[in-house]
């Protein structure tokens, strides 16, 4: 099990597009994912309070969510998660092996 959650307890069902970048030396990094029309925007669950990754190992999460506007709608969810150290890459490196499986987005 591995779930994208803005609101926690609510899976998000829309695939994002994930940037990643890392340190040279290998010690920072940060992940930008990219959300066109979330479900966590149709206001039917409650607000959205962060950027929640969940899988077997626990919960990474980060508050830095920003919302992108079309025409004043709600269009999109911008959301940056931050790795400080080599285990918490590694460690988010694992969470998106597992959620990249879990939606089929792996090379078969």
């Amino acid at each position: 099990m591995a779930e994208i959650q803005f609101i926690q307890g609510i899976a998000e069902e829309t695939i994002p597009d994930v940037r990643i970048t890392r340190a040279p030396d290998g010690t920072n990094g940060t992940a930008t994912f990219y959300f066109d029309n979330p479900k966590a925007l149709d206001g039917e669950n409650g607000d959205v309070t962060g950027l929640y990754l969940v899988d077997q190992e626990g919960q990474l999460s980060s508050r830095v969510v920003n919302a992108r506007f079309v025409n004043g709608e709600p269009a999109g969810l911008e959301a940056v998660y931050v790795m400080k150290s080599v285990e918490e890459w590694d460690r988010f490196i694992r969470f998106m092996d597992r959620y990249a499986e879990q939606n089929g987005l792996t090379k078969s």
